[in-house]
């Protein structure tokens, strides 16, 4: 495989990723950033703990999606990172359901 095929290759799979994102990021309360990853999650828990003098950050999601094109299955049940790094956690909107005007709506 060529350096060519493989960055063709690495470019589709970001493409389907980016596109299965939006098609389920309605289903999600938040987006979660780490410094390795990207998730999706309906259930968020961010605990500063201290060991060792050192602060880190413990992050628990629940029902979530990974943001990793190298990983077969995206959907976890539970998902736990410790980092030190930021954490940034962000709950996303979620418009009301409109019905356009058509005909069984008036």
């Amino acid at each position: 495989m060529s350096a060519e095929d493989l960055e063709k290759y690495e470019t589709d799979m970001e493409l389907s990723l980016y596109k299965e994102y939006r098609d389920i990021v309605g289903q999600f309360t938040y987006v979660v950033e780490t410094e390795r990853r990207f998730y999706l999650a309906n259930a968020v828990d961010v605990a500063v703990r201290n060991g060792d003098g050192e602060v880190y950050f413990e992050v628990r999601m629940s029902d979530a999606w990974v943001w990793d094109m190298y990983r077969p299955a995206r959907f976890v049940k539970q998902v736990r990172v410790i980092t030190f790094k930021d954490v940034n956690v962000e709950e996303l909107e979620k418009p009301d359901l409109r019905l356009e005007d058509g005909p069984f709506n008036g």
